[in-house]
């Protein structure tokens, strides 16, 4: 027995691990190798999650990234917020028994992909594709799977722009790939989703299916109106006055007394 490095050796050649499951009674052996595997899937369960909680950092600061390098190139913000979230241990659960699979941390990183999601909201929809297109392209990142709601939306109106994607997350011992969830939409479109999430969870609602058509009319003239605005932006720029070359340099020039981030 070579002995655990943590536990010493007694006179007997046991480690004190050893010793402690010896000297339980035979009949409640079992009860406690129970617990004791329950014990480390619990912690194997938390490790999981602060991995995801780790990697919508990493898939956030990457936003946070671009939304300050196209305010210095473009003059503008593309992003007006960032919202994330894990997935709760209930809603977890409850999707893994749809699958028809146990609960299990090995069954959670390899049939779950939105674990951890991220919400970035934009102003406008070419913002929208930009910021994907830019995320796509870096080098760290893979794209495992994306569904454009924008262009294709879903029946009840909805609209926005999902990604699954994959990032390495560097861990004191190791480096993990871990997923992450990404929903790209125009303000506009949020607004629409909250409501339709509110009211889709109301009990007992009289003249439902006349609510669903009105909630998708309103998804379209919402889509509508983000095109009038798009159209807008980029009349108000294509009238803008082109800068000399003496202005972009003072401008650039102004810029690097800007700190990072404002």
């Amino acid at each position: 027995m070579g002995g655990n490095p943590f536990f010493p050796l007694d006179e007997m050649g046991f480690d004190t691990e050893e010793k402690q499951t010896l000297l339980i009674p035979k009949v409640d052996k079992e009860i406690y190798e129970q617990r004791r595997r329950m014990v480390g899937t619990v912690v194997d369960y938390k490790e999981m999650r602060m991995r995801y909680s780790c990697a919508i950092k990493e898939v956030r600061t990457k936003f946070d990234v671009l939304n300050s390098e196209f305010n210095v190139r473009f003059r503008r913000n593309p992003i007006t917020s960032i919202n994330s979230r894990l997935k709760s241990s209930s809603s977890i659960m409850e999707k893994l028994n749809r699958k028809g699979l146990a609960f299990t941390v090995e069954n959670v990183e390899n049939n779950l992909y939105d674990v951890a999601g991220i919400r970035v909201v934009c102003s406008y929809v070419d913002d929208i594709y930009g910021l994907a297109g830019a995320l796509a392209k870096q080098d760290d990142i893979t794209v495992i799977r994306e569904k454009d709601y924008i262009k294709n939306p879903k029946p009840n109106g909805y609209r926005s722009y999902h990604m699954i994607v994959s990032v390495p997350v560097f861990f004191s011992d190791q480096t993990r790939e871990m997923t992450v969830e990404v929903q790209i939409r125009t303000i506009a479109m949020d607004f629409w989703a909250s409501l339709e999430h509110q009211l889709k969870y109301k009990q007992e609602v009289p003249n439902q299916r006349e609510i669903v058509q009105r909630l998708t009319t309103c998804a379209e003239q919402i889509a509508l109106i983000d095109e009038q605005m798009c159209q807008v932006r980029q009349q108000i720029e294509c009238s803008e006055d082109m800068p000399s070359e003496e202005e972009i340099l003072l401008e650039k020039l102004r810029k690097i007394d800007i700190a990072v981030g404002e």
